[in-house]
């Protein structure tokens, strides 16, 4: 027996109670953004929403509906065969597009007729979407932000990841938006995503912390990679508390090399990095450093990349950005021993600040 397809809010208490989320937008559109956890279930492909929307332009809007209407049935039909042929009869999905409109309504239609409790969120990505800006900028200037400073290779990440291990809430912009945060930094096999995307990212993350404890974030600039931090939380950090870690060169070269290794003896791409740095260094030094490439001195190679170009560019003790380290923990290695206790010393450390 059919039944009637609720439409929920973004906000609804219902929202995170449904067994699945089905996105029913193009591909394309879902690979911008989409409601993390959500499958992607297309009505409609890209370029078969390129051919409807050229009929519509060269024909009618009657024969573009007609012809759109075929291709939706196709594709809710095979989607029926493949994905919902082992659903339960008490199977409760959400459905959303571009607007909670006419893609969602027919999918949702369909499924409900089946006899499935189905739900269309209302307003679909276009609310998400603007559900997300106003929760970081609501949420950012309320944070109990505690921000990890330090030179290049000092170990901040490693110290992120121990202190979200140790239970601590953790804000990692670099593994949000798949970037490093160094000329460096970019990943081929990983690309960043798109800047919607990292946004959703932090909404997942920002609605879910305890308003009453402390977030440790690392020292960023308003760019990671090519995506932008959303102002509110850009401006919170610049005014929040600082620590800085502070590690002895030739540790944070060994442990530069180590995190690199997988690509370091890439000459190719080592040398179109460094032709980054044409504008900042000499054609002497910058030879140098391809020279310590080519012979595989890699230890070498990364202390004279740190000591000469990060460290010289960076400034810990307050450069404008943030805030002047009011305090500092030392982290003469990256062995897991010492990393574990940064980690106890940060939280003792953090305690102080919000208090």
């Amino acid at each position: 027996m059919a039944k009637k397809v609720a439409r929920i809010e973004v906000t609804d208490e219902r929202f995170g109670t449904v067994d699945e989320i089905i996105d029913v937008r193009s591909p394309g559109e879902f690979a911008e953004d989409h409601i993390t956890g959500a499958v992607n279930l297309p009505v409609l492909q890209d370029c078969e929403r390129q051919i409807v929307g050229t009929a519509y332009k060269q024909e009618s809007s009657f024969e573009a509906r007609k012809l759109g209407a075929s291709l939706v049935s196709a594709n809710i039909g095979r989607h029926l065969a493949e994905h919902f042929a082992d659903k339960p009869k008490d199977y409760a999905p959400l459905v959303y597009c571009w607007r909670g409109g006419q893609r969602s309504g027919s999918f949702g239609l369909v499924l409900s007729s089946i006899g499935w409790d189905v739900s269309v969120l209302e307003g679909g990505y276009r609310t998400y979407r603007r559900h997300v800006i106003e929760t970081i900028e609501r949420v950012s200037p309320t944070l109990k932000l505690v921000v990890l400073n330090g030179y290049t290779g000092a170990g901040k990440t490693l110290l992120l990841k121990q202190l979200e291990k140790d239970g601590a809430q953790v804000l990692d912009l670099e593994g949000l938006a798949c970037h490093k945060g160094s000329v460096f930094g970019g990943d081929p096999e990983n690309p960043q995503p798109a800047q919607k995307r990292f946004e959703s990212l932090l909404f997942d993350r920002l609605r879910n912390f305890d308003a009453g404890d402390p977030v440790f974030i690392e020292a960023e600039s308003a760019k990671v990679g090519r995506l932008n931090l959303p102002n509110p939380l850009w401006q919170r950090m610049k005014v929040s508390p600082v620590i800085e870690i502070d590690s002895p060169l030739a540790a944070r070269a060994a442990y530069l090399k180590a995190d690199y290794e997988e690509w370091l003896e890439d000459l190719d791409r080592i040398h179109v990095t460094l032709d980054r740095l044409k504008s900042f260094h000499s054609k002497k030094q910058l030879q140098r450093w391809r020279d310590l490439a080519e012979e595989g001195s890699w230890h070498d190679f990364v202390a004279e990349l740190l000591a000469e170009h990060y460290d010289r560019r960076y400034t810990v003790g307050g450069s404008g950005h943030f805030e002047k380290p009011s305090t500092r923990v030392p982290l003469p290695s990256h062995s897991t021993e010492e990393v574990s206790r940064g980690a106890e010393e940060l939280v003792l450390k953090a305690k102080n600040f919000y208090t």
